[in-house]
């Protein structure tokens, strides 16, 4: 029987969950539309999410450097899973929204702590293996929508929270059960080394602090892709849902895409060419798009979609390996903070243009990227870290 390695393992469980993730994602604002018949409850289902998903993020990375990390990723898919069973039972949008809090728990230690576990297993490849596991959960991101298309709903819609509730479980048994030996004997033999202090004191480090800086724009970048550029391609190039549809599936695949093909190369010849050129790769999407009609602002936008996956795998990697291995849970935590602040923040502040201003308001943004792929230049140097 082949040995299963750690990333396979790792892989495995979270694009189980990215598929059910997938599969309730455009279900989840009709629930609630019909409990609340108004769409500013609508929009806390976004909002609860990543409140919940940021302030889990630096207990769990700390926690997990103390104990192990193996205990938290099982208890993250089990909080997930529950989520969907809250989903599938609740007739109230309140119920909704207690999912999605506990949602944003349960995903916090498997977006961080995945790529924390990898970098500890894979020491002098971990550029390749956390750009394989991230392309993983996009994989399962990408292929949920269609799965959902493809099993249908039962009589009240509820079938896919259920089969979440399933694949989330099915992952957290992957990683129980499935997980190396030997794995788990590296994590937990790092267990007390945790300091929160260490944390605060990688940010201020200048390179460290521009490099967080740079995570917070693609958290921003991120949530603006997913929730308010479909509204403004609508408006400014006539979108409708099949093309919103293709925006999506370019958007995952090329994030996808470009991790793997950039987490091996930067493990190669350094992060810091990977870091500078995806940052700039997403300001000329995010500076142009709004200049071409119709379906070519996809071209930009793909673009920009390379580039931020490629900043992603090399920033992990790069902060990663800045700390002592007993400290990586912590720095991931730290990482996805930024991210979910940039996330939550992002799509609020393109929304303070106005529909008559979008196009300012993502010319800014581009300014902003340009700056950070600039600033990065200068103060982030070459030299590679293991």
């Amino acid at each position: 029987m082949p040995r299963v390695t750690p990333l396979f393992v790792l892989s495995l469980a979270a694009s189980l969950l990215m598929v059910g993730v997938g599969m309730i994602v455009s279900i989840l604002p009709e629930r609630v539309y019909a409990a609340s018949g108004n769409l500013q409850s609508v929009s806390l289902i976004a909002s609860v999410f990543a409140v919940s998903y940021l302030l889990a993020q630096v207990p769990v990375g700390i926690l997990s450097d103390r104990f192990g990390v193996r205990i938290f990723l099982v208890l993250g898919y089990g909080f997930c899973g529950l989520s969907g069973v809250i989903f599938f039972t609740s007739p109230s949008a309140d119920g909704i929204f207690l999912g999605r809090l506990i949602q944003g728990i349960g995903e916090a230690p498997i977006w961080a702590l995945g790529p924390a576990l990898l970098s500890r297993a894979y020491s002098q490849s971990k550029g390749r293996a956390i750009g394989l596991y991230n392309a993983a959960i996009h994989a399962g991101l990408t292929l949920g929508p269609l799965a959902g298309l493809a099993i249908g709903t039962s009589g009240d819609g509820s079938l896919p929270f259920l089969i979440f509730a399933g694949l989330c479980f099915a992952g957290g048994m992957a990683i129980f059960f499935l997980l190396p030996k030997e794995v788990r004997q590296t994590e937990t033999g790092l267990s007390g080394k945790a300091d929160p202090r260490a944390l605060l004191r990688v940010m201020t480090e200048r390179r460290h602090a521009v490099l967080f800086a740079g995570v917070l724009l693609y958290g921003a970048c991120y949530g603006i892709f997913v929730s308010v550029l479909p509204i403004s391609l609508t408006l400014l190039n006539g979108f409708g849902p099949q093309a919103t549809g293709v925006l999506f599936f370019l958007f995952y695949c090329a994030i996808s895409l470009s991790q793997v093909v950039a987490g091996p190369l930067s493990d190669r010849h350094g992060r810091r060419g990977f870091l500078i050129g995806g940052m700039g790769l997403a300001t000329l999407g995010f500076g142009t798009f709004f200049f071409l009609p119709g379906l070519w602002a996809l071209g930009p936008l793909f673009v920009s979609s390379l580039g931020l996956g490629a900043f992603c795998v090399a920033s992990i990697a790069e902060l990663n390996e800045a700390v002592q291995p007993g400290l990586r849970g912590t720095v991931s935590g730290g990482y996805y903070l930024f991210w979910a602040l940039g996330y939550f923040s992002g799509p609020q502040a393109i929304g303070l243009f106005g529909t008559g201003a979008q196009e300012t308001g993502y010319g800014v943004l581009g300014v902003v990227l340009l700056g950070q792929a600039i600033a990065m230049l200068f103060f982030l140097d070459g030299r590679k870290r293991t």
